[in-house]
Formats: structure tokens, C-alpha cells, sequence
């Protein structure tokens, strides 16, 4: 290898990585997000133009393929941003990711139920492909970066004091994501007799534009620390 080609890759591990934390580059965030977006987009049109449903005519169905498609423009991404990548393999981030995302269900099944979420058997597969979605907008992100790291996960998300540019990209999304979906259901109970008041239909019409305007949010942030990374990392 000439000492050209040895300093540029030098370089870039510098710009990747100081003391252990990711820095992460403005314009790297904007294409981060920018994938995730598009795997939306790309999962909406999948579902309605090859196999002709929607969130009103089939929920439960269209949420899966939702969350199936856009599951790894979710993961694969993030685990690029993996905290510690000299000690973590983009592989190891990927699995965390994927563990991640069947707890992350876990837990916003028992909060949508506990918040009013119909239990009977018909709504079981919407409520189960709708949980797998939040956890793609909440717990996957921030499983793929800091794995099980208890204070990252306390900072983020108990005490939502996120500390630089990689807590930014996580943190707002998914607490845009989860408003968004407190917002969507106040149309549930008023007596208007539409289909798209059903379970969780007009919820996830909310948790979807939470999480886009909350990833506007996330490029507002990035711009104004400027690539920085402030990031302490808990024990």
C-alpha cells in the first residue's frame, strides 16, 4: 500500500471514529434518513401496486409488508453508525438490530393495549405488524448503535436529553413517531363511522408522519452541530 493511499485511509477512520465515538458528517445523516425514507416510500408502493392493498382496505397485511420492507433500510444503516466499531462488527450491530426489533414490539404492544388498543382476536395480526413497525421507528435504531447499553437507553429515551448529532438521529424520530401516533388516535373514538378509524389505521397514518417530520427535525439538528459528536458513552 503507498503512503498516499495509507494516509487517505487513515483520514477517513479519523473523520469515522475519535476515542471510540462516531462522528458522524452532516451529509451522512442526510443520506441515513434519506434511505429510511425511501424505504417507506418504496414499502407504499410495493403494497399498493403489486399487491393492491392498502391501509384501509387490509391492514394488518399492509403492515407487514411495511415493516418487512423497510426493516432493513432501518438496520443496515444504523449499523454503520455502530458506537465503538473497533469493538463492535457492523455484523454484531445488525443482530442487535434484529433482536431489537422483536422488543421492541413487545413493548409497544403492551403500551398500545394498556392506552386503549382492541384486544379481540381479529385485531391480533394489525396490532402485532403495527407494534413491529414502531419498533423500527423507536427501539431498532438505538439497539443497532448502543446495543444494551442501559444509560444510552435512559438518556434517549427516560430523560430524553440526547447529547450530539448520532443521539439526535435516533432520538427524534422516534419520539416524533411515537406523538405522531398519540395524535393519530383521537380520531378513533369519534362517532363518524369511517373505515379509516379503525384499528390502527389513522395511529399509523400519525406514527408515520411523526417519524418524517421528526427525521426533518433530526437534518435541522445535524446542520447546526455541524458533524460534531458530543456523545459520552455510559459504562
Amino acid at each position: 500500500m503507498s503512503p498516499k493511499t495509507t494516509a487517505k485511509a487513515e483520514t477517513t477512520q479519523n473523520e469515522t471514529t475519535q476515542n471510540g465515538e462516531v462522528v458522524v458528517a452532516s451529509k451522512n445523516a442526510f443520506l441515513l434518513h434519506l434511505v429510511c425514507g425511501l424505504g417507506l416510500a418504496v414499502a407504499f408502493w410495493f403494497a399498493h401496486n403489486i399487491y393492491a392493498v392498502n391501509l384501509v382496505s387490509d391492514p394488518a397485511q399492509t403492515l407487514y409488508l411495511i415493516w418487512v420492507i423497510e426493516c432493513p433500510f432501518v438496520i443496515i444503516p444504523y449499523s454503520l453508525f455502530r458506537w465503538n466499531p473497533e469493538k463492535c462488527s457492523f455484523l454484531k450491530a445488525v443482530v442487535r438490530g434484529f433482536l431489537g426489533l422483536p422488543a421492541g414490539a413487545l413493548l409497544n404492544t403492551f403500551g398500545a393495549i394498556v392506552l386503549g388498543a382492541p384486544v379481540g382476536s381479529q385485531y391480533m395480526k394489525r396490532t402485532i405488524n403495527w407494534s413491529l413497525l414502531m419498533s423500527l421507528f423507536t427501539v431498532v435504531p438505538a439497539a443497532s448503535v448502543f446495543g444494551s447499553s442501559w444509560k444510552d437507553w435512559q438518556r434517549l429515551f427516560a430523560y430524553s436529553k440526547p447529547t450530539g448529532v448520532l443521539d439526535y438521529m435516533i432520538c427524534i424520530p422516534a419520539h416524533g413517531a411515537a406523538i405522531g401516533a398519540w395524535f393519530g388516535a383521537w380520531p378513533m373514538p369519534l362517532d363518524w363511522e369511517r373505515p379509516w378509524q379503525e384499528w390502527p389505521i389513522c395511529v399509523t397514518y400519525g406514527a408515520v408522519g411523526g417519524y418524517l417530520a421528526g427525521i426533518v427535525v433530526s437534518l435541522g439538528f445535524t446542520v447546526m452541530y455541524g458533524g460534531r459528536q458530543q456523545h459520552v458513552k455510559g459504562d
